[in-house]
C-alpha cells in the first residue's frame, strides 16, 4: 500500500542533506552515464569499421595470378601462373563447400568511355553476376548484370555512379550507348559501393565476363576468381583446397605463397570483430566498475544516515514500529537515489548519442570508422533493472542494521 507519509519523510530527509544526496546520486549517475556512453561510442566505432568492409560478402576469397618464388620439380622460380576457364571448371567440380564461384577480368589499361562529346578514363572489367553480388556492387539506377547477359554475351555495361556523373552529369544514363575501345555498349544500370573506398570504386564499369573474353581477345584467360564458402564452412577451408588444387594443375609448391595471390576477407573480418569483442569487454569492466563505486557510495551514505537517525529509530520502535517498516523506509530511500540518478544518467547518455547521430546525418558527412552510435534497447532495460536491484542491495545492510537497533540503546545514543 502506498504510504504518503513515508515518501514525504524520504523527500524531507533528502532536502535536509542536499549536498550529501547530490554527491551520492552523482556517483551512480556518472557510473551509468559512462557505461551507456562508452557502449554507444563502441557500437558506433564497430558500425563504422563494419561499413568499411562494404556490402560484399564477409567470408569471400579472391584468388589472383602470380609468379612462383620457389623451385619445384626442377623448374626454376619466376614462372608466371595463368588461370584458364578449365581452372574454373576444376574448382567448381573438385572443391567442395563453395557456394559462389565467379571470375573477373580487366581490359588492360585505363580506357576511355565515350558518350557523344563527353568521355572519361575508367577501368573496365568483365565479371559474372555472382562476382558483383559478393563484391558489394549495389544497384542504384536500372539493374546489374544478369545470367542472360552472360549466357548471350550481350554488349551491355553497368557503370559506377561517380563515372556516371562525369560522363552524363545528372542525367539518367540507363538506355544510352557508350563507346568502349570502338565498340558500343548499352548502359543497363549504375551501381554504388559502400565503405572500403567506395566512391573510388564507383569510377569503374562492368561488362559480362563472356563478352569481355570474346570482344577484347581474352578467349581463355582468367585473371581473378572470387568465391564464397557455403554457410557454416570457413573461408580458410576453401582457400587451402583451392591452393592445393591449383598447385597440382600448374605444378608449383603448395607452400609457395607468391605463385597465386589469395585475399581472404573472412580472416581480416574475424580479426577486427575479435578486437571489438575485447573493446566491449573493457567497456563493460570500466562501466560496471564505476557503477559499483557509485552504489558502494550509496551504501556508505545510508550507513551514515542510519547512525545519525539512531535515536529517531529507537523512538519509532518504542512506539511500536515493526522491523519491516524500518527496513522498508531505508530501502526506499536508497532505491529512490540510485534509480532516479541512474535513470537520469541513462537518459543523458542516450540523448548525447542521439544528438551525435542526428548531427552526422543532417550534415551529410561520414566520419571515418564511425557510424550510427547506438545502445541496444535490451541493454538499456537491463541497466535500469540493475539499478533498482543495486539500489535495494545498497540499502539492505544499513536497513538491517537499523532494524536490529534496540529502543533502549538507541535512546541512549549521542
Amino acid at each position: 500500500m502506498f504510504d504518503v507519509d513515508k515518501w514525504q519523510e524520504i523527500l524531507a530527509t533528502m532536502q535536509k542533506n542536499k549536498l550529501r544526496t547530490f554527491l551520492t546520486a552523482f556517483g551512480v549517475f556518472w557510473g551509468i552515464f559512462m557505461l551507456v556512453l562508452l557502449l554507444g561510442a563502441g557500437k558506433g566505432l564497430e558500425n563504422g569499421v563494419y561499413n568499411r568492409f562494404g556490402a560484399g560478402a564477409k567470408n569471400s576469397v579472391y584468388v589472383f595470378t602470380g609468379k612462383t618464388a620457389l623451385a619445384y620439380r626442377g623448374m626454376v622460380p619466376g614462372r608466371e601462373i595463368k588461370f584458364t576457364n578449365a581452372d574454373l571448371g576444376a574448382i567448381q567440380s573438385d572443391v567442395d563447400n563453395i557456394d559462389v564461384l565467379a571470375p573477373r577480368n580487366r581490359v588492360m589499361g585505363e580506357y576511355t568511355i565515350n558518350y557523344k562529346k563527353q568521355n572519361g578514363s575508367f577501368q573496365v572489367f568483365g565479371a559474372e553476376p555472382g562476382f558483383l553480388k559478393l563484391n558489394g556492387e549495389l544497384p542504384f539506377r536500372g539493374r546489374l548484370l544478369n545470367e542472360y547477359d552472360e549466357r548471350e554475351k550481350r554488349k551491355v555495361v553497368i557503370i559506377g555512379e561517380q563515372a556516371s556523373k562525369i560522363i552524363f552529369g545528372e542525367a539518367d544514363p540507363v538506355g544510352e550507348y557508350v563507346n568502349i575501345r570502338g565498340i558500343y555498349f548499352k548502359v543497363v544500370g549504375t551501381f554504388k559501393m559502400k565503405g572500403n573506398n567506395g566512391s573510388r570504386r564507383e569510377e569503374r564499369a562492368y561488362i559480362p565476363f563472356s563478352t569481355l573474353q570474346t570482344t577484347f581477345n581474352q578467349p581463355n584467360q582468367v585473371q581473378m576468381m572470387a568465391m564464397v564458402a557455403e554457410p557454416g564452412v570457413s573461408a580458410e577451408t576453401i582457400e587451402n583446397s583451392v591452393r592445393d588444387l591449383l598447385a597440382q594443375r600448374h605444378l608449383f609448391s603448395a607452400e609457395d605463397k607468391m605463385a597465386v595471390g589469395i585475399e581472404n576477407t573472412e580472416t581480416e573480418y574475424l580479426k577486427v570483430m575479435g578486437l571489438f569483442n575485447g573493446i566491449r569487454m573493457f567497456v563493460w569492466i570500466v562501466g560496471i566498475g564505476t557503477l559499483i563505486a557509485g552504489i558502494v557510495g550509496v551504501s556508505n551514505i545510508m550507513l551514515i544516515i542510519v547512525k545519525e537517525r539512531t535515536r529517531e529509530i529507537g523512538v519509532r520502535k518504542a512506539l511500536g514500529a515493526t522491523p519491516f517498516s524500518i527496513i522498508s523506509l531505508i530501502l526506499q530511500e536508497s532505491i529512490v537515489i540510485t534509480a532516479f540518478s541512474g535513470y537520469l544518467g541513462l537518459l543523458t547518455a542516450t540523448a548525447i548519442l542521439a544528438g551525435l547521430e542526428y548531427m552526422m546525418e543532417s550534415s551529410g558527412g561520414e566520419a571515418p570508422f564511425f557510424a550510427n552510435p547506438e545502445v541496444d534497447p535490451g541493454v538499456a532495460f537491463s541497466a535500469t533493472l540493475v539499478l533498482v536491484v543495486a539500489g535495494a542491495l545498497a540499502g539492505l545492510m544499513p536497513a538491517l542494521k537499523a532494524a536490529s537497533i534496540k529502543p533502549i540503546e538507541a535512546l541512549r545514543a549521542d
